[in-house]
């Protein structure tokens, strides 16, 4: 019954936190009014700013900053205790990374959509936009990178997922047509879409696809390559074409996921089968890291992340149709990811217990199949063994509700895949605006044009990939970094949040300075002993890339800091309008 306690205790505590803290917050601190004409109604283009219904827009921004996300960290932090994991995605998400999702997109929209990189330049200075473009390009150069690499992968664990995740597109086409040139009922259409991918996922456990190597080529590197051209074509349609309709889908897909995981927890834990097989608390596994930093930058989606900021200033700010809906946009969907997060929480220390199938073949339960799985970092840390501890151990609960375990294992899969689907395309979609942005601010107009903007993203993002082989493997060089990378954007997207508020005046600017103060602190603690790391194994690649990002984190904190100290206490912005 301790599962089930831990997932009431945080489904509410979510829902009241919203009504009180994230409305608080809406109101109090950044004053929403719907008098202001937001960028996707000003700047409507039917390409990128498009005004959107915020069920929409929240089916878009959830999928696209989840991906697999708040599957991943909390499958690798379950091994320092699932107490410590539960309370830093409990707490992180309320008071840190919805703030900051929030935040980064309320400002944006008061900024004619623009990426929380060139919208620096206004609040800090130019100096300081330069190097937040630096360290934005490089995480979604990786990201886009290893998240081809992340489907591959997903694609030969579960060959079943193959067939719907690409059956999803051509549904969500489909979707997209009938509801904005037909002008069909977006619900009951949507209803259809979502049965139709339900189908698909069925027929897909009969169709399994596995990709050969073709002239050489591994099937993951095969996969990569279809990947990153779908990412080039998916993100220069208009929004309204794929990228709408399909995270609709993958919202509705989110929906049913979680209510069997629910579902899965009740039945589990009703019929005596579900029980925390994880340590409350483990200080130190074999060969981890330390749990103070590298908690807090294992978990990210989740708790909170740096990505995010970019997906709320990239994408959404240019499709969210008001003000008012920002909050249950921004906030609320950061809340959701914790929900989710919460019962990854639940499937990897509780579900993989009630059965976990070895190399050898041998089945074991309880204990021993979560310290088998985790018998150490290396253990835990793969990309493969991530994914399958979630999977396994949902599929687990799932199955206890009636629903055959290989069916509730391809539904799993598909799920995994399809949000990281959402992801790729996303990062691409914003790395394209951040080229054409950092393009424009260097006076080469040339490379801002759209096709060239995402070629250079692609391109680029490819050529990291294949660095180290045909395998299409190569962002795993510099996958170490990602983390900390991410992390310390979070902790910088939050001091420009605190400059914005403190030019606004009073004391406003608290609620995303602690956070930021917190977030800072601990990624340039894990940058320094990175780098210690990464020095002293003689990896040069790693240990000048770290260390450049070590030096930005500090500059820009730094000049945060100074541009917060030298603004007025009445505010030298105080409440003006910005759109």
């Amino acid at each position: 019954m301790q599962a089930l306690m831990i997932m009431v205790f945080a489904f509410v505590g979510y829902i009241v936190m919203y009504n009180l803290y994230g409305k608080f917050i809406g109101q109090k601190i950044f004053k929403l009014s719907n008098s202001a004409t937001p960028p996707s109604v000003s700047m409507e283009d039917g390409i990128d700013y498009v005004p959107t219904k915020k069920e929409v827009i929240f089916g878009h921004h959830f999928t696209s900053i989840s991906g697999t996300g708040p599957i991943v960290g909390p499958a690798v932090a379950i091994i320092w205790g699932w107490v410590p994991a539960l309370i830093w995605v409990f707490v992180g998400s309320i008071f840190m990374g919805a703030v900051h999702d929030f935040g980064s997109l309320i400002i944006s929209m008061r900024n004619e959509g623009k990426s929380i990189a060139d919208y620096t330049g206004k609040y800090v200075n130019d100096r300081v936009k330069f190097f937040f473009f630096l360290i934005v390009f490089l995480e979604l150069w990786i990201v886009i990178a290893i998240f081809g690499l992340v489907i591959a992968v997903v694609f030969s664990m579960y060959p079943a997922s193959v067939f719907p995740v690409w059956c999803e597109v051509i549904i969500a086409v489909v979707l997209g047509h009938m509801i904005y040139k037909q002008g069909k009922s977006i619900m009951t259409w949507s209803i259809v879409a979502v049965v139709l991918m339900y189908v698909t996922v069925a027929l897909g456990v009969y169709i399994p696809f596995k990709m050969p190597s073709i002239m050489g080529i591994p099937a993951t590197g095969m996969w990569t390559i279809i990947l990153l051209a779908y990412a080039f074509i998916a993100s220069t349609l208009p929004v309204t074409t794929l990228l709408q309709p399909r995270d609709f889908i993958n919202s509705h897909q989110l929906m049913i996921a979680m209510t069997l995981l629910i579902l899965g927890v009740l039945f589990s834990a009703f019929g005596g089968n579900l029980e925390m097989v994880a340590p409350a608390v483990q200080i130190a596994p074999a060969k981890a890291p330390s749990m103070w930093p590298f908690l807090f930058i294992t978990i990210a989606c989740g708790a909170i992340s740096g990505f995010h900021s970019l997906v709320s200033s990239g994408t959404s700010a240019k499709q969210v149709r008001s003000e008012s809906d920002s909050l249950f946009v921004g906030y609320g969907s950061m809340l959701m990811e914790g929900t989710l997060a919460t019962l990854v929480i639940i499937a990897v220390s509780a579900g993989i217990g009630m059965g976990y199938v070895t190399k050898s073949g041998e089945t074991l339960v309880g204990a021993a199949a979560w310290t088998t799985h985790y018998s150490s970092w290396a253990a835990a840390a793969g990309l493969g063994s991530k994914v399958a501890a979630f999977v396994n151990g949902a599929a687990n609960m799932i199955a206890s509700t009636g629903i055959p375990n290989s069916f509730a294992v391809v539904i799993m899969g598909v799920f995994v895949a399809s949000f990281a689907g959402t992801t790729l395309d996303t990062a691409t979609r914003i790395q394209r605006y951040i080229v054409s942005e950092l393009a424009i601010s260097a006076k080469l107009p040339v490379l801002s044009g759209k096709y060239i903007a995402t070629a250079i993203a692609v391109i680029s993002a490819l050529i990291l990939a294949f660095a180290t082989g045909a395998g299409g493997k190569g962002a795993l060089k510099l996958w170490p970094l990602f983390g900390a990378v991410n992390q310390t954007l979070a902790g910088l997207a939050l001091v420009i949040i605190t400059v914005y508020l403190k030019n606004k005046g009073g004391l406003k600017w608290i609620i995303s300075g602690v956070p930021a103060l917190f977030m800072i602190f601990m990624t340039i603690w894990a940058l320094i002993i990175n780098q210690t790391k990464f020095y002293s194994s003689d990896n040069m690649l790693l240990t000048i890339i770290n260390g450049i990002i070590l030096f930005i984190a500090i500059w820009i904190a730094v000049e945060g800091i100074l541009k917060f100290i030298s603004i007025k206490d009445d505010g030298d912005l105080a409440e003006a309008p910005e759109n």
